[in-house]
């Protein structure tokens, strides 16, 4: 999925164009013929090993296939091995220039977006990459056997037209200023990779995609090294220049984050990127930081914040009340948390669309509530007023204060206190379950468990393993959780796996709140049909309302830096920093062996 939600960070309009790449507005930072992105460095040198440590939280892999849904693929697989008609740029929000494709038009009622393949493109057997792997690779992601995310995301697609050889012919349902970049970002891969077989059959086949890597030497539940492939077609590409610089890239896959940490420090492999405040501050230290050989770097970036947050599964009957969900969120203590756990190296989430235009501030506009008013009567009072701020424990506010005020709510809900319980009419006592997959979450979950208890509410922290904690969420059989949902500049009809409600119908959706609102698939629809930014930007504010008052998450944390050790004696990367870097694909992309 994560390579899925990297190509949703562009999206597209719906002028009439015709060139070397799209954008989401009709501007192109980077003209025709244009030498190489500004962040690379055109000249670096070709060779060497990057050894990275596995992102993944699963201990090994038993698929090849990063497409369907049972089983675990290498990390990286996808963004090594598969390319797409497009590629984004690291130093814009929302544009795409051809990399399979020479060139993209766009039909002036935005109804069809047509893709000319370059005539040198070739999959790692050889042949040529034609119109019929693209077609063959858009119906398998829309079939039986790959993430259902994928239909929510194109379900306004009508269909692939062949045109000829190398020219496809995408159909829409309505315009979608988005959608023409989605396809554009989609996997291509060839026809023959696993040739008459169902699709969820396709597990050991070595895939046959058309990215710069190969598999390389295997051992399982070790490493896997991924072998730049010598007859890499595109290695002269201006979007390529100054990339793909490293002959081998070997992951390594640890059983636990200690191991992985206490590894770094050995010299084992080469680059981790750290989301533990604590480990960063505190752990990362040792004789290879002291000699220089590993250093600590903290790149800032502007990509969405996101909007990390506890889930809470309203398909539960004890969820189900905003005043319940919203009593929860008032017992959480982040203010103490940040300061006695994490250093105060975090700022709190306060909506969806955290450091973008999208993120709504103050009073609704008259445009917004334009598009509010039809909901009057099915959404809170508050929407309609200032934007959402959580609560706060410090300057005039106290958890003792946010407490009393979660007690009347839940008092207003049916829920009332007994012999030290908090109970409903009926007896029932409030007993939560929260879901892990990391024992080490017990530490983030315990705080707010003991200001729970205050209340009467017992929270049961359950860790289990990795694939048990998938299979659960797909079947959404959790009370709550914590997800890190990655943000966008320019939102659309993804969205509608997140908190559409057919996709809280849908088993494996990304819907994992359950949120199902008339008001929300409204303003869905409104922001994948918006043409100007004008459009969009009341749409997604109006969203962010919605979503904040409805109390279907509770937000916790972002940083504004990624926080990366590295080995400079054996690494070096471009002087730019882009402002849209996503962490270890900048790495593996840009930087080079010295």
């Amino acid at each position: 999925m994560r390579s899925l939600w990297g190509l949703l960070l562009w999206c597209a309009a719906l002028p009439v164009w015709a060139a070397h790449g799209y954008a989401l507005w009709g501007d192109l930072k980077y003209p025709a013929g244009f030498a190489h992105f500004d962040y690379v460095n055109p000249d670096a040198p070709k060779g060497g090993e990057l050894r990275l440590v596995s992102n993944l939280r699963v201990s090994t892999f038993d698929k090849y296939n990063p497409f369907t849904l049972r089983g675990s693929a290498p990390a990286y697989l996808s963004a090594l091995m598969f390319e797409s008609l497009l590629i984004g740029s690291l130093d814009e929000t929302a544009s795409g220039y051809g990399l399979l494709a020479e060139s993209v038009e766009v039909a002036p009622d935005g109804l069809s977006a047509v893709f000319r393949l370059r005539r040198e493109a070739r999959f790692h057997n050889g042949s040529p990459v034609l119109a019929k792997d693209v077609k063959h690779s858009f119906e398998v992601l829309m079939g039986p056997h790959t993430s259902p995310a994928y239909k929510t995301l194109l379900a306004d697609v009508a269909g692939l037209d062949v045109l000829d050889e190398r020219t496809v012919r995408y159909r829409f349902s309505r315009p979608n200023r988005e959608l023409p970049l989605t396809v554009g970002g989609l996997p291509v891969f060839s026809h023959e990779w696993g040739q008459g077989k169902p699709f969820d059959q396709v597990v050991m086949d070595t895939p046959i995609g058309s990215g710069p890597y190969r598999i390389g030497p295997v051992r399982f539940g070790k490493d896997i090294t991924y072998v730049r492939d010598p007859n890499y077609w595109g290695r002269d590409l201006n979007v390529r220049r100054g990339t793909v610089n490293f002959d081998r890239i070997t992951v390594k896959i640890y059983k636990d984050n200690t191991a992985r940490l206490e590894a770094l420090k050995a010299g084992e492999f080469d680059m981790m990127r750290f989301f533990s405040a604590g480990d960063w501050t505190r752990r990362v230290t040792g004789r290879r930081f002291d000699s220089g050989e590993l250093v600590k770097g903290e790149f800032q970036h502007r990509l969405p914040s996101g909007f990390q947050s506890f889930v809470l599964n309203t398909r539960r009957d004890k969820l189900k009340d905003p005043r319940v969900r919203e009593a929860l969120g008032l017992a959480f203590d982040f203010e103490w948390m940040n300061r006695m756990l994490f250093y105060n190296s975090y700022q709190r989430v306060t909506g969806l669309f955290g450091n973008t235009a999208c993120q709504a501030r103050g009073e609704p506009s008259a445009q917004e509530r334009a598009l509010l008013e039809p909901w009057r009567d099915r959404l809170p009072a508050a929407v309609f007023g200032p934007m959402y701020q959580p609560p706060r424990t410090d300057g005039e506010h106290s958890l003792r204060d946010n407490l009393r005020r979660a007690k009347a709510l839940l008092a207003a809900a049916g829920w009332t206190v007994q012999d030290g319980v908090l109970r409903n009419a009926q007896g029932e006592a409030m007993v939560l379950e929260y879901l892990d997959s990391n024992e080490a979450g017990a530490r983030i979950v315990m705080p707010w468990a003991r200001n729970l208890e205050k209340l009467g509410i017992r929270l049961v922290y359950r860790a289990v393993d990795f694939a048990l904690f998938q299979q659960r969420l797909r079947e959404f059989d959790f009370d709550i959780t914590t997800i890190a949902f990655q943000g966008t500049h320019n939102p659309g009809s993804e969205y509608a796996d997140l908190f559409g409600s057919q996709a809280a119908r849908t088993p494996d959706s990304g819907n994992l709140a359950g949120v199902s609102h008339p008001a929300v698939d409204a303003l869905i629809d409104r922001m994948s049909a918006a043409r100007t930014q004008a459009e969009l930007l009341p749409a997604c504010r109006a969203l962010d309302r919605v979503i904040a008052y409805g109390h279907y998450l509770i937000p916790q944390w972002t940083a504004p830096t990624h926080r990366i050790a590295y080995n400079q004696w054996r690494l070096a990367r471009p002087q730019t920093v882009p402002p849209y870097i996503q962490g270890e694909d900048w790495v593996m992309f840009t930087w080079w062996a010295k």
